[in-house]
């Protein structure tokens, strides 16, 4: 079986962001980078099938800049076999529609079994390019996966649904999933493996020139928060914090 993850470099999620001085971008500077986390929890249930049968391979599939190949290597690390690299130094400001394009050309003639994503990245927390790479692929698609597992040609996926319910999909391989935090933690690349991905291959490739159906016009943080107030003290605040709950916030 060939699975593969598409993986997305993003700002570590404990960055102080800034924006750019072009008002439409990060300032990129101070960022440290990571592996989006939800991303790595698709490949951790990749490297959970592989763990379970030998004979699977896992190929790790990126539109980043070239600088990206460290995030490429850390999921080399931790058990992937190798890496396509779709080299491209805007992919961080690229639309979905754009990113999912490029990693359909890299993965439809490649042989692949099952393709596995984050159900969304960290940074834009859109949610679009598992389900448009599933569209450009004309394969089926399940979201939000919690839990799967090969059952013959099938991949049995799990999924929340409404009210506290659990939802099941036997889906028909090839197929995309994408996938959500479940029971299985990504595990940490030990000094072995670190050593292992220092020769395992990373094939490059330059990301098709074209244009993005959707541009960033203005990127502005959000308000400061305004400073607290106290009204007063035990009981005797009760009356006047229910009135600034019902005439101020009007949540009540």
């Amino acid at each position: 079986m060939k699975i593969m993850v598409c993986v997305k470099r993003v700002p570590a999620t404990d960055s102080r962001i800034k924006i750019a001085a072009d008002g439409t971008s990060l300032d990129t500077t101070s960022i440290e980078w990571i592996v989006s986390p939800y991303d790595e929890f698709a490949l951790e249930q990749a490297l959970q099938i592989k763990d379970a049968d030998a004979d699977t391979e896992v190929v790790i599939v990126s539109l980043a800049p070239a600088a990206a190949t460290k995030e490429l290597r850390t999921c080399l690390a931790m058990g992937a076999d190798s890496a396509i690299h779709i080299k491209d130094d805007q992919a961080n400001t690229r639309d979905a529609f754009t990113t999912a394009s490029a990693l359909a050309d890299a993965i439809r003639d490649a042989g692949a079994d099952l393709i596995l994503c984050g159900k969304m990245a960290v940074d834009h927390d859109q949610g679009q390019v598992g389900t448009l790479l599933a569209y450009k692929l004309d394969l089926p698609c399940v979201t939000e996966v919690r839990d799967l597992k090969i059952d013959g040609n099938e991949v049995i996926a799990e999924r929340a649904g409404g009210g506290g319910t659990k939802e099941t999909y036997a889906v028909p391989l090839p197929a995309v999933l994408t996938v959500t935090k479940g029971d299985k933690e990504p595990r940490y690349a030990n000094l072995k493996g670190i050593m292992k991905a220092k020769k395992k291959p990373i094939e490059e490739l330059e990301a098709a020139a074209g244009a993005d159906h959707m541009t960033v016009k203005v990127m502005e943080l959000p308000p400061e928060r305004p400073a607290g107030r106290i009204v007063g003290e035990g009981v005797d605040a009760v009356s006047e914090v229910m009135r600034l709950l019902r005439e101020e916030a009007k949540v009540l």
